[in-house]
C-alpha cells in the first residue's frame, strides 16, 4: 500500500541543492572511520562512521547537547547510556538522548561498525573520561 502521510502541495522547497560528502574511503582496508558535518551538506544532521576490530574498544564516555542515533552495521556492542546498559547487534538502532552521558564498546567477536547520526549540523562533544 502506498504511503500518504502528508500532502506534498503543503511543503515548499527551501532552495537548497542536493549535495554529497565522503564519509569514508571504501578502498581502505579495515574499519570505516570518518565524519561529514551537516553544515557541509546544508542539513541538520552530522554523520559519523565508527569502526574497530578490537574487542572492548570504543569511544570514551562523553555527552552532546543534542540527540544521537547509532545504527549497527556489523558486529555487537554494549552501550552505556546514562544508567541504562543496552546490548545491540547488526541491524539494530540505539538512541542516546541529549545531555545523557554515553559510550559503547565492541563485544566481539570481530569487527564493530556503526553509523552515528548526530542530530546537529555540527559535531559538539564534551569528553567525560580520559586526558
Amino acid at each position: 500500500m502506498a504511503r500518504r502521510d502528508f500532502d506534498p502541495a503543503t511543503v515548499k522547497p527551501d532552495g537548497r541543492a542536493a549535495t554529497k560528502g565522503r564519509l569514508f574511503d571504501p578502498a581502505t582496508e579495515g574499519p570505516w572511520r570518518g565524519s561529514v558535518p551537516g553544515l557541509t551538506l546544508g542539513g541538520q544532521n552530522t554523520v559519523l562512521a565508527y569502526g574497530t576490530d578490537t574487542v572492548g574498544a570504543g569511544p570514551r564516555l562523553h555527552v552532546h547537547p543534542y540527540d544521537e542515533t547509532f545504527i549497527l552495521i556489523e558486529g555487537r556492542a554494549r552501550f552505556y547510556v546514562g544508567d541504562t546498559i543496552l546490548d545491540a547487534e547488526a541491524g539494530e538502532v540505539v538512541f542516546g538522548p541529549a545531555g545523557v552521558p554515553h559510550r559503547f564498546e565492541n563485544l566481539g567477536p570481530g569487527r564493530l561498525q556503526t553509523i552515528d547520526i548526530h542530530h546537529s549540523p555540527e559535531w559538539i562533544q564534551t569528553d567525560l573520561e580520559g586526558d
